[in-house]
């Protein structure tokens, strides 16, 4: 079983966050120069929400007068689901297929230590999946 600590070793615990009180614009732009789908909205220290792709269409087309000098946690998704470092991919993967998203943030003792997204869940269950076949070639050919 492949842990979210297991990944995040893989790929690294880097997460870009902004501020609640910081503007769309900024944060698109943040997002733009750092190549992510999404951000972790802090206050006050403290995961207060996350702000995507998703947020940020949703808003376009939900809204006729619509600013980017409106603050990120106007539109940022507030109810935040998180998983622990020893939490399996798998169960996260089933996770975001159920609720429709696409980042989870990982807490650990009430600090952010880090970000997955579905793309990392895939990746790291596909190539499981590679080492395991792998082995099991091995076995039957008898190269074990």
């Amino acid at each position: 079983m492949i842990t979210v600590s297991d990944l995040l070793k893989q790929k690294g615990r880097q997460v870009w966050t902004i501020a609640a009180s910081a503007n769309i614009r900024k944060a698109l732009k943040l997002m733009a120069e750092k190549d992510v789908g999404a951000l972790i909205v802090m206050k006050k220290g403290r995961l207060c929400g996350i702000f995507s792709e998703r947020d940020f269409v949703r808003v376009m087309a939900a809204e006729n007068q619509f600013s980017l000098d409106t603050p990120v946690s106007k539109i940022m998704t507030a109810d935040v689901l998180t998983v622990a470092p020893n939490e399996s991919v798998e169960n996260c993967l089933q996770l975001m297929t159920d609720h429709h998203f696409r980042h989870l943030p990982v807490m650990e003792n009430d600090e952010l230590v880090g970000i997955i997204s579905i793309g990392d869940a895939v990746k790291s269950i596909i190539s499981s999946q590679k080492s395991f076949i792998r082995q099991l070639e091995d076995y039957i050919s008898g190269r074990w």
